[in-house]
């Protein structure tokens, strides 16, 4: 029984110089890796509706989709309709068409472990076809001894100019934060520069689906929307985050 008390205690001896002399690594690795879900997300654009119920004037709709191609880079579209009216000092018009917006987002925002959110800049090329319908006009006199009140009407028959298009790009600044799992909501602002357009002769682009506005004196357009989506995760991918960690040493003096 002496013996193999003894033969134990050499045993558990050896086993702690061993242990001791074995260096031990302090320092965390350089480098962690995880897995991030990669997928589909797709939903639409709340403002348009709600524009659509506050101005019986305007209805539109818009689907807006992002596919996350690396861990920050994602392929983005929108694609949508709208109808607006327009009461001008001359004139009243009726603007009806589709669009779409394809492009990139570049998410600049550094997530912690397991979170999706965004804050991204974008960009878009962006293609209208719509039609435009005049619906009544006056004509202007600056002789306002005939009709005191108003100008000479002109015409109340309704002439509609169709087959028309316009192409633009657009610089994106927006967010986008899971508020529950894989539903996201999201803030985008656009800012759009007017590439080309077909117009009649008879009749010029006042509003474009897509763009807005459109004036004489300038080619830029601003837009905005607010969407809801949910991602749909197709697979997971291993991302690596290097950690640089910075050793200092101070003497004391």
């Amino acid at each position: 029984m002496l013996r193999y008390s003894i033969n134990l205690l050499l045993l558990l001896s050896f086993v702690g110089i061993v242990a001791q002399n074995k260096p031990i690594d302090t320092k965390p690795k350089d480098s962690v890796e995880y897995k991030q879900s990669y997928g589909i997300r797709a939903g639409i654009d709340l403002s348009r509706p709600i524009t659509g119920l506050l101005d019986e004037n305007y209805t539109g709709f818009e689907i807006v989709a992002d596919y996350r191609l690396t861990q920050k880079l994602y392929i983005a579209a929108e694609l949508g309709n709208e109808k607006k009216t327009k009461q001008e000092d001359l004139f009243n018009f009726t603007t009806s068409g589709s669009y779409i917006k394809l492009g990139v987002d570049n998410n600049t925002y550094a997530n912690w472990y397991g979170e999706q959110n965004s804050i991204f800049l974008g960009g878009r090329l962006a293609f209208s076809t719509f039609e435009q319908t005049l619906n009544d006009y006056q004509y202007f006199n600056s002789n306002r001894y005939w009709s005191p009140d108003g100008f000479a009407n002109g015409s109340s028959t309704p002439e509609t100019f169709s087959g028309l298009n316009a192409a633009w790009i657009e610089a994106v600044f927006g967010t986008k934060v899971e508020l529950f799992a894989n539903i996201f909501v999201g803030a985008s602002i656009r800012l759009g520069f007017l590439l080309s357009e077909k117009e009649d002769e008879r009749f010029p682009n006042l509003w474009i689906p897509g763009f807005n506005k459109v004036t004489d004196d300038s080619k830029f357009g601003v837009g905005y929307n607010y969407s809801i989506s949910y991602f749909l995760p197709l697979y997971k991918k291993k991302n690596k985050v290097k950690e640089n960690i910075e050793e200092s040493n101070q003497n004391e003096e």
